[in-house]
């Protein structure tokens, strides 16, 4: 697996020489530095722990800036197994890691949407909007009167919507920047435009 951490820019469109558009993701991927190794002897499995973004050392508590060492203390952390770049601790890596890569597969915190109901959250049809209608954007029934007297785990019903981890697989690298230090990905990734995104070499296509 290689894979570094990523901030997205936002998204725009790039033409080819004949005239076709395709809409593109902007990741800007700085150096990650290389924090930690995990190793079987120690930790029982193997892993690479790299850190990205910046952030102001005074904004760091002592613990977590002691992990950095000498060098300025970085604002995400992701720990990946199966890592096949060389690395040692204390190294960083650049976003050369991806040329060659065709396909990626892009982590992020998708938009949180609040509070919503189940027209939005699951697609609901909803009722006859007509005047007298008792059913508009209400769910339904929800349960049975005698038995079980409960509404069932898993009844899609309103609740929060948005705001999980996600992960987009199988997006095509346009480009790789390394000049700019951005990538651009066909397609969209989860997540606020400023978020932070784990970039990683497809599992499925590159083969």
């Amino acid at each position: 697996m290689i894979g570094l951490i990523g901030k997205k820019i936002g998204m725009t469109q790039i033409f080819d020489e004949g005239g076709a558009v395709t809409p593109v993701t902007v990741i800007q991927v700085e150096p990650n530095l290389v924090v930690g190794e995990r190793t079987p002897e120690r930790d029982g499995y193997s892993a690479v722990v790299l850190a990205g973004g910046k952030m102001k050392s005074q904004r760091a508590t002592r613990p977590y800036r002691g992990q950095f060492g000498d060098n300025e203390p970085r604002r995400e952390m992701v720990e990946l197994r199966g890592f096949e770049a060389e690395y040692g601790v204390g190294q960083e890596l650049s976003i050369d890691l991806f040329e060659g890569t065709l396909f990626v597969d892009v982590t992020g915190t998708g938009k949180g949407k609040g509070y919503q109901g189940v027209m939005r959250r699951h697609g609901f049809s909803g009722g006859e909007m007509s005047h007298g209608s008792k059913f508009k954007r209400e769910p339904g029934a929800t349960g049975q009167a005698a038995s079980p007297s409960k509404i069932l785990k898993g009844t899609k019903m309103p609740g929060r919507m948005g705001g999980g981890r996600r992960t987009v697989q199988n997006l095509r690298v346009v480009k790789v920047d390394p000049e700019r230090q951005v990538l651009l990905v066909r397609g969209s990734v989860p997540g606020n435009r400023g978020g932070y995104v784990l970039v990683k070499r497809a599992k499925k296509k590159n083969r």
